[in-house]
């Protein structure tokens, strides 16, 4: 595995300690209040958009954090729009 994809990989397992966090706080705490739905919103587009990027490139690393990214913030927001 080359240095770049090391990194890239390095990033993903960090990336993944991000939404994760939020979501258990949200499940721990169930107050969603101080959080933007908006956001969220704007974030999955994103997501989406680097997804098919990544498909386009065959970017592996990019692929697999995009669609772990994608499921965990979307529960998010269905947590703030259910919430």
């Amino acid at each position: 595995m080359k240095y770049g994809d090391k990194v890239g990989w390095l990033g993903v397992l960090f990336g993944m300690g991000v939404a994760p966090a939020q979501l258990v706080k949200i499940w721990m705490t169930g107050n969603t209040e101080a959080i933007s739905v908006v956001t969220y919103m704007f974030l999955l587009i994103m997501m989406v958009c680097y997804l098919l990027h990544a498909i386009h490139i065959k970017a592996k690393v990019f692929i697999t954090s995009n669609i772990i990214n994608l499921g965990v913030n979307f529960t998010i927001l269905m947590y703030l729009i259910g919430g």
